[in-house]
């Protein structure tokens, strides 16, 4: 007797189709796995065993094979065990084979019986759509996060026995009805972070400005100043001010998310902008993915949101600077011996650094305790080619006494948030464009894209003469003016929007 049922494993930010094929023949009873399977793999066969045993089935004395194909690709995970029940269950006949060919099965098997919370299901569904397949069957706990994808049968289940008992029933594998399961009451996103409104933030207003621009066109942000002088309570409304995930964008989110197996059980679509702060004592692999086994790291978890990097030249220099490419490219490609895999890491940095050791220096009324050459090599703890890479470089001075103790008077996120999405429907509605935000506009589409007036273009070359900016820096600040155009309501770049877009760019003139 043979049965072959239809299951999959995660490969970096893709599903990989496996078949599990069950061959049942006379001989001595044993239970043999095959097909390159890892130790996770290969320790199915004793949590299935005792979870067929506790869910009242006797498990066959036999001889059973079960090939994992391909057999060329290695299997790891806990996610095959539901799969290679099925597929020993339908080869012994105790429920019919021609019920489960157009299904994919996922799902880890606990020893009573229990299917447990399984990550990847996400790219796993994605992955059954593209071939074809009528549904997925999983743990209840995985249903929500299937049910995004329209038009697809989510069958969940939250034990073997209650699977075996469906598929012997008069009308087996219903779609679940989600009304039934309880959501859960933890949101990943406000459980990592807690961001702030804008109307918490007291004084700095060219701060503030700076992040509504950076919000509008998706440009990178540095913030220098003193310490409290509101630099990380700046970088934390960011966020606020962002309009919702699309739909698309939301299942990429969710995707990364399902893939690390930070999904909680039960919850469904990402819609929130992720806010992601590593502390500065991370390692390079954590920041931009990777490991034994390929897995998405900061960069990739913060994809379509922000990335806040706080005390940014206490960062390793060496972690600093595997940033360009995802900063650059918008993805991260990692290349192991058997394999590469591609990331997405489309984000908003978000950075703060102290001017100096101290944080005083420039500071009008604290002096700075530190010596040029210390100064000089705690910059130099950030490479050009980096700074290069991040738009806008905003001074935060301290605040006046009278500031701190008058109550906050500025917009709240709401009112901002509102501005900033009628700036991104002109810059994707613009057919030069192409749907794209002015952050990530081709260097060719420039010239279409931003119309720059005669005086502001001399305006700008004075500038890139006396700072010496680099070509990527004069395109950035293109952008910039552009973005501001937009905030304005202007075809056109003018002379006012050139020279604010220029004096955003202080660490460049440092």
């Amino acid at each position: 007797m043979f049965s072959k049922i239809a299951s999959a494993i995660i490969s970096g930010f893709e599903a990989l189709e496996v078949s599990v094929e069950t061959d049942v023949s006379g001989g001595l009873p044993t239970f043999e796995l095959v097909g390159l399977a890892d130790t996770s793999v290969n320790e199915s066969k004793l949590r299935i065993r005792t979870a067929l045993k506790n869910s009242g089935v006797s498990f066959p004395s036999t001889k059973l094979v079960v090939n994992l194909a391909p057999a060329d690709l290695r299997k790891e995970g806990s996610g095959l065990d539901l799969a290679i029940v099925t597929s020993v269950l339908s080869a012994i006949e105790v429920i019919p084979s021609s019920l489960t060919s157009k299904y994919v099965f996922v799902g880890e098997i606990s020893l009573n019986g229990d299917l447990r919370h399984t990550r990847g299901v996400l790219p796993i569904a994605l992955m059954a759509v593209k071939k074809g397949y009528k549904g997925i069957v999983l743990p209840m706990q995985n249903v929500r996060e299937a049910m995004v994808i329209p038009n697809f049968e989510v069958i969940g289940f939250n034990s073997l026995k209650e699977f075996i008992d469906d598929l012997k029933s008069d009308n087996p594998l219903v779609p679940t009805d989600t009304s039934k399961i309880p959501v859960p009451t933890e949101d990943i996103i406000s459980k990592e972070i807690v961001c702030n409104d804008m109307a918490n933030i007291k004084g700095q207003d060219l701060a503030r400005r700076a992040l509504e621009i950076a919000a509008s066109g998706g440009h990178n942000i540095i913030f220098s100043g003193p310490p409290g002088s509101g630099k990380t309570m700046l970088a934390r409304a960011l966020p606020t001010i962002m309009p919702k995930l699309e739909f698309e964008e939301a299942l990429d989110v969710t995707r990364i998310y399902s893939i690390k197996g930070l999904l909680p059980p039960g919850s469904g679509l990402i819609t929130t902008r992720t806010f992601r702060d590593p502390h500065h004592t991370i390692s390079d692999i954590a920041l931009i993915g990777g490991g034994r086994v390929p897995s998405p790291g900061e960069v990739s978890l913060a994809h379509n949101g922000v990335l806040f990097l706080d005390e940014l030249p206490e960062f390793k220099r060496f972690v600093l600077e595997v940033l360009r490419e995802p900063l650059t490219t918008g993805q991260v490609s990692i290349s192991r011996a058997t394999q590469t895999c591609r990331f997405p890491a489309n984000f908003l940095l978000a950075a703060a650094m102290n001017p100096c050791p101290c944080g005083y220096a420039n500071d009008p009324e604290i002096e700075c305790r530190c010596s040029s050459s210390q100064i000089q090599k705690y910059r130099n703890k950030i490479s050009g080619p980096l700074l290069d890479r991040i738009d806008l470089h905003v001074y935060v001075p301290p605040l006046a006494p009278y500031e701190l103790a008058n109550q906050p008077d500025g917009e709240c996120s709401d009112i901002v948030r509102k501005r900033v999405l009628e700036a991104r429907d002109k810059q994707k509605s613009r057919k030069s464009n192409n749907g794209l935000l002015n952050s990530h506009l081709p260097s060719k589409n420039l010239v279409e894209s931003c119309l720059v007036k005669n005086s502001a273009k001399e305006l700008l070359v004075g500038a890139a003469r006396t700072f010496k900016l680099s070509a990527r820096a004069y395109d950035k600040i293109i952008r910039i003016s552009r973005t501001i155009a937009d905030m304005e309501g202007s075809e056109e770049v003018l002379d006012s929007h050139m020279a604010e877009a220029l004096q955003y760019r202080s660490l460049d003139s440092n």
